[in-house]
């Protein structure tokens, strides 16, 4: 009651709202002011890319997910994953970094840029001025995949599209190779009943006039037109299943050269690992033993030096097959 106090304040903070979130705001609200938010920037995706560019950390489940999902999906398209720093001080710089360095290519026909789910703390790189602008002025598109459903970035609303996780960026990216081919094929069955309808009504037409009509006697000529119809179905028939057998063979093509690569690649690695067997094993003590020699130890440790030894001491001997008990009668030194 008689008391007082005196407040030294260090921090002042908006009741309700931690500090990174009211950069976040603040710096959305700057952005969008500019027009980097705007739809009229946003570039279209290619329907078949031939190359995809991947910014994220090399180790983790992320960039597993969008390898196996793009592999599966459309295996005809080559990925080049650039390895970055996601999270830390370190993590804005290499993104921009990488983003620059996959648009430079010029061949790179999508860039998905993301990580994996975190908190905000983790995120927060892609919440960053020098992240945005990269992603605004990166000439190739871009997809943002950052975090979980629910988590939203600057980055997911200056990229060219927003994926709510990397695994959902690799499906936006490629369409599905099975479901293109079955695409093709309701095309092809829709075209062939359409020419066989047709046909028929001109066959019909035909073998009316033929009928009823003051030509009814050149039947050579209605063979001939016959002929001719029929031709024209068989060619764009031919057509078609080139086309088929073009998709089919790009599809199998580069599914045999995954597979001959991921054989090399299992190759090199399972000779580096005999290898680096035979290196150890060279150097294991069980591989000396086996030589004839042995091990001797002295309440638990090893002896190398007769000083460490007295008359009467208990020792053991370990051999390559097994251990024995001896006890010292005598210790002679090579002097």
């Amino acid at each position: 009651r008689d008391g007082a106090y005196q407040l030294y304040v260090r921090d002042m903070q908006p009741q309700g709202i931690g500090s990174l979130t009211l950069a976040f705001e603040q710096l959305k609200e700057k952005l969008e002011k500019e027009g980097l938010f705007s739809k009229e920037h946003k570039k279209p995706l290619p329907r078949y890319p031939q190359k995809i560019g991947v910014a994220t950390s090399n180790m983790g489940a992320a960039v597993e997910d969008i390898k196996n999902i793009l592999g599966r999906r459309f295996p005809m398209c080559e990925v080049v994953i650039v390895p970055t720093v996601v999270q830390g001080d370190a993590a804005a710089p290499d993104i921009v970094k990488s983003i620059r360095f996959l648009d430079e290519m010029q061949d790179i026909d999508v860039i998905i840029v993301g990580r994996g789910g975190g908190s905000i703390e983790d995120l927060w790189a892609f919440n960053t001025e020098e992240v945005a602008r990269a992603v605004f002025n990166c000439k190739t598109p871009i997809i943002s995949a950052v975090g979980h459903e629910t988590d939203f970035t600057i980055c997911d609303f200056v990229a060219d599209l927003r994926a709510p996780t990397p695994s959902a960026a690799a499906e936006l990216a490629v369409c599905s190779t099975e479901s293109e081919l079955i695409m093709l094929d309701g095309i092809f069955a829709s075209m062939s009943s359409a020419v066989n309808a047709n046909i028929e009504r001109k066959l019909d037409k035909l073998n009316k006039i033929k009928l009823h009509s003051a030509l009814s006697g050149r039947q050579a000529f209605f063979e001939k037109l016959e002929n001719g119809i029929e031709s024209r179905y068989q060619k764009l028939l031919s057509e078609y299943k080139s086309i088929m057998l073009r998709c089919e063979g790009a599809v199998s093509g580069r599914s045999e050269k995954l597979r001959l690569d991921f054989n090399n690649v299992l190759l090199r690695k399972e000779n580096a690992l005999k290898g680096t067997a035979f290196s150890l094993n060279a150097l294991s003590p069980l591989a000396v033993l086996s030589r004839g020699y042995s091990i001797t130890k002295h309440n638990g440790s090893v002896i190398n030096s007769v000083s460490k030894l007295e008359k009467g001491n208990e020792i053991e001997i370990i051999l390559t097959d097994g251990q024995a008990k001896a006890e010292i009668s005598e210790v002679c030194t090579n002097e």
